[in-house]
């Protein structure tokens, strides 16, 4: 288990802030009772205007908590936008890109502008943003794009409902989908809740799994041809397959794209990964206190990728592939681009080589992330022709 390291002191806004969240919890929490872990997480996160995601505090970046793929540079979202050029060009006149989240616009920014140098720019580039201080920052980045190009873009304040052709793409957003978490206790699978403790905090319960919870954790166990044993607590996510219909149910033809930081099932559920994956982000610093001034740090689990694939494949689309972020950024493209790497300013130079570095080495972002596609009625298999992991799922 991680344990919680010397963490630098928030300013006194924050701290009211985190009061203002923890005291609407423990409201919640008085009226209704202990609430499941997932609750607890989903109002830490996106509650209006005190959620770590609803409210105005930098979270990407050097000033933020943690650095994102697109936060690093360009490189990142060219790539990917080389990748799902084939994908706009099968589908022709009127394809649409939906970005879910979208961080600070530094993805959309760089693959709008590669799409229009690849001629296959998509006919509405659409961002879905709960945070309405992220969709500013987006907004006052994207609205600097030609004319011709920044026209293309809208925010969404739900999925699309209507038929529509285009790609899915979602960075790091499955991890901070709110999450149920278990454990084995005499066999039996009990759900993590959390009550009122003390003046001000917050303390573990357990109580029993409903059906849903626990047909899913024995899902698990069968498809692992193991139990899992006494005492084994970690993250399950029974609601995806619901969640990706809901964000990409109606779309008639295209294909989902989404790249995060997990493992697949077998290595996810490890004996030796007895008490999950839960992590928590403040000034790039990690920790697995989820209690620790709530509002304040992202609040994330690693995702089951065996769980992902057979979620899209459940919601209606065929399975592309699998690989490491590494293989999927090399495979498309990367390395032609370090190849032709030219920089005449030395410090440009030094902070793309670092770029590449950071999203391709193991020790990085190389095979700690993954990547995984679906399709629908369209060719997405090129994207995943290198380093395929499918065997692994």
């Amino acid at each position: 288990m991680m344990s919680r390291p010397e963490l630098p002191a928030p300013n006194a806004a924050a701290v009211e802030h985190s009061i203002r969240l923890s005291a609407l919890i423990r409201a919640e929490i008085a009226d209704r009772g202990a609430m499941a872990f997932s609750r607890f997480m989903e109002l830490c996160l996106y509650a209006p205007g005190l959620g770590y995601y609803s409210a105005g505090a930098r979270k990407f970046g050097a000033e933020g908590d943690f650095v994102t793929a697109p936060e690093l540079g360009a490189v990142f979202a060219t790539t990917v936008a080389d990748a799902l050029a084939p994908v706009l060009r099968q589908l022709g006149q009127g394809a649409r890109v939906l970005e879910l989240g979208g961080g600070s616009g530094a993805f959309a920014e760089a693959a709008l502008l590669r799409m229009a140098e690849r001629g296959c720019l998509p006919d509405r580039y659409a961002l879905l943003e709960p945070s309405a201080d992220l969709r500013q920052r987006q907004h006052q980045r994207l609205s600097a794009l030609p004319a011709e190009i920044g026209q293309r873009v809208v925010w969404l304040d739900a999925p699309p409902d209507d038929d529509w052709c285009g790609v899915l793409f979602a960075n790091e957003v499955i991890d901070a989908l709110p999450t149920p978490r278990f454990r084995i206790r005499e066999g039996e699978v009990e759900e993590e809740h959390v009550d009122i403790a003390g003046e001000a905090g917050f303390a573990t319960v357990w109580r029993p799994a409903d059906a849903m919870l626990s047909g899913a954790v024995r899902h698990v166990e069968r498809r692992l041809g193991r139990a899992l044993p006494e005492g084994y607590r970690s993250e399950i996510l029974p609601q995806l397959p619901w969640w990706i219909q809901a964000v990409a149910g109606s779309m008639r033809r295209g294909a989902l794209l989404f790249v995060d930081y997990g493992y697949p099932r077998s290595e996810f559920y490890l004996p030796e990964r007895r008490d999950g994956t839960l992590v928590c982000h403040y000034r790039h610093r990690k920790h697995d206190d989820p209690f620790f001034l709530p509002g304040l740090q992202d609040v994330t689990a690693f995702v089951d990728f065996t769980a992902l694939a057979e979620a899209g494949v459940a919601a209606g689309f065929e399975f592309s592939g699998y690989c490491s972020q590494a293989s999927f950024l090399l495979g498309n493209g990367l390395a032609e681009s370090m190849q032709g790497l030219s920089v005449r300013d030395p410090i440009e130079h030094h902070r793309r080589v670092n770029e590449i570095k950071r999203l391709t080495l193991p020790g990085e972002m190389g095979e700690r992330f993954q990547v995984i596609g679906f399709e629908r009625e369209v060719d997405f298999s090129h994207a995943f022709a290198l380093g395929d992991l499918s065997h692994r799922l």
